[in-house]
């Protein structure tokens, strides 16, 4: 279903009308509601939850249902907002797709590209793509369980081009997951499960099932920079963009990808949006926990402060041990900072 169009042209997917081709892909750990409130304030058309557990979901689990479940009301303006579930049983995944339509999701992803062991052992994940009987049970299932208050949510599945490096098992279930299960649109990527993020995307593969999907395909996987998204975009004919990685501490992609804008933020813009993270952190998850969790987060900024390496590195280290919040704030003011960018 290739078609010629501009990152910047709304498009549809099932019931729903999204505003741009550039969406933010599910990030597992990562992908709460002040990541997709970020990637929307730079102009993400649509965002795609970190995956949450079908079976936490059916079962109540207060942490899952109450924080991963999230959805601020903000999120809505830039676009629609999805919920990623992962699991291998059709009834837990129906019983998890109607409760997060009732929470008010827009729409529902199903995670079956995940490489991650742990996951693929339970038989979920990318596992389902050897799996392809269960597979279409499974996507069928959320299909029929994703009815809330407005109707029929639209249900996308994420999945790998296969298993094994050489694979295309990927590209052959997509096609059993829309013509039998219902599926509104497959997000792509074109790497094996086995590779993980190494090697380069098979975007010839991805361009196949553009041409051969009666479907919107969502392309992601190797557009870490906006040259190689629009690069990607062209060649493949993809209906829209998931950027996942290369989005990490660097919100402003969106911006360029839509803008054409090549400008780089300042220091005091990357500072700026840091202490936003923060503060959204400590909103949802309290100062302990929030200084806990944002450690993954400090590297992605830090890395565009275009900071000396011995000062990059110690601050790098001192943020990690950093035992509050309030800490790692003083240690990201300006002033005990090397004002001259590295050489």
């Amino acid at each position: 279903m290739s078609q010629t169009s501009a990152l910047t042209d709304r498009w549809r997917l099932g019931t729903l009308e999204v505003p741009n081709r550039v969406l933010l892909a599910p990030l597992a750990g990562i992908g709460n509601w002040f990541v997709r409130l970020q990637a929307k304030r730079y102009g993400a058309g649509m965002a795609v939850s970190e995956m949450v557990s079908s079976h936490a979901v059916h079962y109540g689990n207060p942490k899952t249902c109450n924080e991963m479940l999230r959805i601020d009301p903000r999120e809505r303006a830039g676009g629609p907002v999805s919920i990623q579930l992962f699991g291998e049983d059709p009834a837990m995944m129906r019983s998890a797709a109607a409760h997060v339509a009732g929470v008010g999701a827009d729409a529902i992803d199903i995670n079956m590209g995940c490489p991650v062991a742990k996951v693929q052992k339970t038989g979920a994940g990318a596992a389902l793509i050897d799996d392809p009987d269960r597979a279409v049970e499974v996507a069928r299932a959320a299909v029929e369980g994703a009815v809330g208050e407005r109707g029929a949510l639209p249900v996308t599945v994420k999945l790998r081009s296969g298993l094994r490096p050489g694979e295309e098992s990927g590209f052959d279930l997509a096609h059993r997951l829309v013509d039998e299960a219902g599926v509104a649109a497959i997000g792509f990527h074109p790497r094996s499960a086995a590779v993980q993020h190494r090697g380069v995307p098979d975007y010839a593969l991805a361009a196949r099932l553009v041409e051969s999907l009666p479907a919107p395909v969502i392309l992601t996987g190797g557009m870490d920079d906006a040259d190689s998204a629009r690069d990607a975009f062209a060649s493949t004919g993809a209906a829209a963009l998931m950027l996942a990685r290369g989005s990490l501490g660097n919100p402003w992609l969106f911006t360029e990808l839509l803008s054409g804008d090549r400008q780089q933020p300042t220091r005091e813009q990357v500072l700026a949006e840091l202490d936003w993270t923060v503060e959204c952190a400590v909103e949802h998850l309290g100062p302990e926990r929030a200084g806990r969790y944002l450690r993954k987060f400090y590297p992605w900024y830090i890395e565009r402060l275009e900071l000396d390496a011995h000062t990059a590195r110690a601050l790098k280290e001192a943020l990690q041990s950093a035992a509050t919040v309030d800490e790692a704030r003083e240690l990201l003011q300006p002033s005990r900072l090397t004002l001259e960018p590295a050489s």
